[in-house]
């Protein structure tokens, strides 16, 4: 694949033309003021029938859940063999062209349905499923995905302090998670813990479970919004869970797992997969803009009585842009073709193209508030806001650090 089919192109006009009816208008409010970026997330999937499309795809989920083992690992390898890159495809292009404009709005309803939304469509029973799984797939409900917690980010499942302790057939949940995306206004909490079970096992090797959290549950507090230096219209903030008392049926899968508690390990690590990749996507987006902005503006500004476009350092920084586009986009087409093959993007391999993807959409972002100059300090040229969010690319899902260590042990077969 090294280009956009007709059907996919026709598809990113009409999300391009959306976008730029729907969100343009609002970026003011969403990024500077206290409106949630949910409603327009909504509209969007009423416009494009993407609620429709989330309650057929949570049918068929459902019923190979409910289908035998071998059944549901075929019917899940023919739609993957059959769809599977349409299917990606379909995902990505509005994530390009919404970050374009609003890379937090992505944030946001990526968190909300493919890391709570997601996670319990995997590793939930068919009750679970139905209780809360649906309601974030077609973001009836909003969901937050509750990892991170203050001394334990890079460090997430190891350094983990929040406990699960038993009581009877319920558990108690006490911890402190931070860096939550929709954490102020989530209705549905998909939130980790390790479980304490006397044993003395040393803190760092306890089993890890995933428990299903509604909002307003005694002993849990959501925080207001923190506010960041980028990503504005996505909200952050913290939950706090004080002997938060929870029956067996909201642990996910109803069940500890096996020994060693390696079921809420491997949701958390499926997940970075999905985080890396979609990084890729939000990076393309901000890419383009800069670069389409940086373009108009070296044509337009004038120095010396010459546009500034005819100076060679102010093509090399446009060639560099171009380049980087070339290099992303490549590489979101490659995650395309793999989902149509079949085949998943392995940690190492979505861990290196979010390490890429990430730097040079803050290098390109930081180049083009470069090439303008003064304007490009000021908030009315967007170069400003895309240069802010694209910094968090470089940090949340991972940071380059962490990307480095991944794609090391891999290649080092550790």
């Amino acid at each position: 694949m090294y280009q956009w089919s007709d059907e996919q192109l026709a598809i990113q006009d009409a999300v391009r033309r959306f976008v730029e009816e729907e969100v343009k208008p609002k970026v003011e409010e969403l990024e500077h003021g206290d409106t949630p970026p949910y409603e327009v997330i909504r509209k969007l999937y009423q416009t494009f029938g993407l609620d429709a499309l989330a309650r057929e795809s949570f049918k068929k989920a459902l019923e190979r859940k409910t289908s035998g083992a071998a059944s549901a690992a075929r019917e899940e390898r023919e739609e993957a063999e059959g769809r599977g890159g349409g299917n990606a495809a379909l995902t990505l292009i509005p994530i390009i062209e919404l970050c374009h404009y609003c890379p937090g709005i992505v944030t946001a309803l990526g968190v909300s349905t493919g890391l709570a939304g997601g996670t319990i469509m995997k590793s939930g029973t068919p009750a679970q499923m139905e209780r809360w799984g649906l309601d974030l797939l077609t973001l009836d409900k909003v969901g937050a995905w509750a990892i991170t917690e203050p001394d334990s980010g890079s460090d997430a499942l190891g350094g983990m302090m929040s406990t699960a302790v038993r009581d009877g057939d319920e558990y108690l949940l006490n911890g402190n998670k931070t860096f939550i995306t929709n954490g102020p206004y989530a209705d549905t909490i998909v939130f980790y813990a390790k479980l304490d079970d006397g044993s003395g096992v040393p803190l760092r090797q306890r089993p890890v479970l995933t428990f299903v959290l509604d909002s307003g549950m005694p002993g849990l507090e959501q925080s207001k919004p923190f506010r960041k230096m980028g990503l504005h219209s996505s909200p952050t903030g913290e939950v706090f869970l004080t002997d938060v008392r929870v029956t067996r049926d909201r642990l996910l899968g109803e069940t500890e797992g096996p020994p060693g508690g390696s079921e809420g390990r491997e949701s958390a690590k499926g997940n970075f997969v999905t985080e890396r990749a979609g990084v890729a996507a939000m990076s393309l987006g901000v890419i383009e803009e800069c670069l389409k902005l940086s373009v108009q503006y070296a044509k337009d500004r004038l120095l010396w009585e010459r546009p500034i476009s005819e100076f060679q350092l102010i093509q090399l920084k446009l060639a560099r842009m171009e380049v980087a586009r070339l290099n992303v986009q490549n590489l979101v087409f490659r995650h395309i073709e793999m989902s149509e093959a079949g085949r998943s993007l392995t940690l190492a391999e979505a861990s290196a193209m979010k390490l890429y993807s990430a730097q040079a959409a803050s290098e390109v972002a930081m180049e083009a508030v470069q090439l303008f100059g003064g304007n490009g300090y000021m908030s009315e040229f967007r170069v400003e806001q895309l240069a802010r969010d694209a910094k968090v690319f470089q940090i949340y899902a991972g940071t380059d650090e962490i990307q480095v260590t991944h794609i090391a042990r891999d290649l080092l077969g550790r």
